[in-house]
């Protein structure tokens, strides 16, 4: 795979590296209201339409899409960027609960993965939550067998001649104390990987993210990031709400005022910062709170408002 900046010359230099999906849920919005006379609307949603988005892959048998995906990708000269997010006891059994039924399910989950990565370019971020879940206190997760299944996923994805991983560390507010962090991420592989992403589906502020990340990055030997800037243009929300259900907060999900963020791109600016990348796909439901459809379903009105919401 090509090194950072590489592959910013070109037809593609105004666009960065990344793949970006002509048939996204966006697109499709965005064509189906040019189609009913709402332009204004179209418009806007072609912010979200025309920047490059991570695939989720959650579900069983995810070697046809990765290929897919990947193979998308490369006939373009770009990247493709997945999530992989099936590890048992996903989301601790809230919103985006499932994954593999076993240990050893998903270790084959991980092999059909990574056999589907062949040797095209990819970064995959390696288990949303997975980690900063355990540290929170996850009382249905065992963490030694969970570190060893998000360490096995790492190394299998390092085999992959193409591929950058990077294991998810959660965000700024939710462990804020770094230190919690650095021996759970060592247990879990991240001195293999190419790094660790923060900031995942939530809304914590580009500068807040990198401040964390440096002071993590220095905890762990100098390990680079990524950080999720796909809705966090308005930073997180600090009004009051209606509460989940389920953890007594709804800071995190689906909360109103929120704006896409800064665009994808390995122009960072910071040394330790590989990319900001729009991992959660902007305009897809956190889960049914405020109104909203079951997690990572879309959820038009949400994507209007943010789209509507950035600054540029």
């Amino acid at each position: 795979m090509a090194g950072r900046g590489e592959r910013h010359g070109g037809a593609h230099a105004d666009l960065g590296p990344f793949w970006i999906d002509p048939e996204s849920r966006a697109a499709g919005q965005a064509a189906e209201w040019r189609r009913t006379g709402r332009t204004a609307d179209a418009l806007l949603m072609d912010r979200i339409a025309a920047r490059p988005q991570a695939e989720w892959l959650n579900d069983p048998g995810p070697r046809t899409m990765v290929r897919a995906r990947t193979t998308a990708a490369a006939r373009e000269g770009r990247t493709a960027v997945l999530v992989a997010y099936y590890i048992p006891h996903r989301d601790c059994g809230s919103y985006s609960g499932g994954g593999a039924l076993s240990a050893a399910g998903y270790r084959q989950w991980v092999d059909e993965f990574a056999a589907g990565l062949g040797d095209r370019g990819a970064y995959v971020i390696v288990e949303p939550d997975a980690v900063a879940q355990v540290v929170a206190g996850c009382a249905r997760v065992v963490a030694k067998e969970r570190y060893a299944l998000l360490a096995y996923a790492v190394d299998r994805f390092k085999r992959q001649p193409g591929t950058r991983v990077y294991l998810d560390a959660g965000n700024s507010a939710w462990i804020p104390d770094t230190s919690r962090l650095v021996e759970p991420l060592k247990q879990a592989g991240v001195a293999r990987a190419d790094g660790f992403a923060l900031n995942v589906s939530n809304f914590q502020t580009d500068m807040v993210s990198s401040a964390y990340g440096g002071q993590l990055s220095t905890a762990l030997g100098g390990k680079h990031f990524v950080i999720d800037s796909s809705r966090n243009g308005n930073g997180p929300y600090m009004g009051t709400g209606t509460g989940t259900g389920l953890t007594g907060t709804d800071s995190w999900c689906n909360p109103p005022g929120r704006a896409l963020g800064t665009p994808p791109t390995v122009e960072t600016g910071v040394p330790l910062l590989d990319a900001y990348l729009w991992i959660k796909r902007p305009g897809e439901s956190d889960g049914t709170c405020r109104g909203g459809p079951a997690a990572g379903q879309w959820w038009p009105s949400y994507a209007l408002e943010l789209a509507r919401n950035a600054r540029g």
